[in-house]
């Protein structure tokens, strides 16, 4: 009676317990595009002012904001690269990861596959092919390669998708996945299936929602106001981050491609809400 009395009471106290929270939340800069370049140095104070700890750069623009990102203690993790570097120009890559790594960098992603560029099974497969190559590339040079989705990866093919087909052609010790789990979702696919699928194949992840009118669809044509903050659209959030922490996800980056107003406005609410949710 007495041992059936004290796990009851084990059970009860572990039910109040609260649940796991996101420890160090990262930004995708891309978020900041259309201000970022005029007063990096302030929007960076005002990112660190916000809570975030950690961010992702874009090639694009890196060597303009380097310098303001550097005053803070933002700390750059992954860095997206031209398109081309991995598929068409590898012959740039070692170059840019030297320069990648020297910068502090764990992970370099390729981020987007324009729509001339896309096609059926074989065509996916010749890119996890490239993307295998430039992946033994990037772990001489003591980096991660990641692959990061959009809708179109998620349209049918054989008896799966073609980002099924390009997990399962690349090596897997030399391609992961960076998940963007709005695009995943605008494709009519369940984030949280995809991290139950790849597991701990998915390092690196995206936090963004979308609004319930989006999709199924496997293009980006969507409205600017279709996205989302994070704790506000269609996406089941502590769910999503359920199965992350599961799969082994190792950093996690708040984007939002399009905001109403002032983007860092859209990070801060996206970030509030990730700081009070257990999940």
């Amino acid at each position: 009676m007495l041992r059936r009395r004290f796990l009851a009471a084990a059970a009860a106290s572990a039910a109040r317990l609260p649940g796991a929270n996101l420890k160090a939340v990262g930004v995708q800069l891309y978020t900041l595009r259309t201000i970022i370049n005029e007063k990096p140095l302030e929007v960076f104070q005002s990112l660190e002012q916000v809570g975030f700890r950690e961010c992702e750069v874009i090639q694009s623009n890196m060597d303009k904001i380097w310098d303001s990102l550097k005053q803070t203690r933002l700390k750059p993790v992954s860095l997206h690269l031209d398109t081309a570097m991995f598929t068409r120009d590898q012959a740039k890559l070692p170059a840019a990861l030297e320069d990648a790594k020297k910068r502090g960098f764990s992970f370099v992603v390729c981020p987007y596959v324009a729509p001339q560029d896309r096609g059926g099974v074989d065509v996916i497969k010749r890119l996890a092919e490239t993307l295998t190559k430039a992946g033994e590339t990037c772990a001489k040079s003591g980096l991660k390669l990641a692959y990061h989705n959009h809708a179109f990866e998620f349209e049918p093919a054989g008896s799966g998708t073609l980002l099924d087909v390009l997990m399962d052609t690349s090596d897997p010790k030399l391609v992961t996945l960076e998940l963007d789990i709005m695009w995943s979702r605008v494709a009519g696919v369940d984030p949280v299936s995809v991290l139950q699928k790849y597991g701990k194949r998915v390092t690196l992840m995206h936090l963004k929602n979308v609004a319930a009118d989006v999709g199924p669809q496997f293009t980006e044509r969507v409205p600017r106001e279709a996205f989302r903050e994070v704790g506000n659209g269609v996406v089941d959030i502590p769910a999503v981050l359920k199965a992350a922490a599961k799969a082994g996800v190792q950093h996690y980056f708040v984007e939002q491609d399009q905001t109403p107003g002032n983007p860092i406005d859209s990070l801060k609410q996206s970030f509030g809400y990730l700081q009070q949710l257990s999940y």
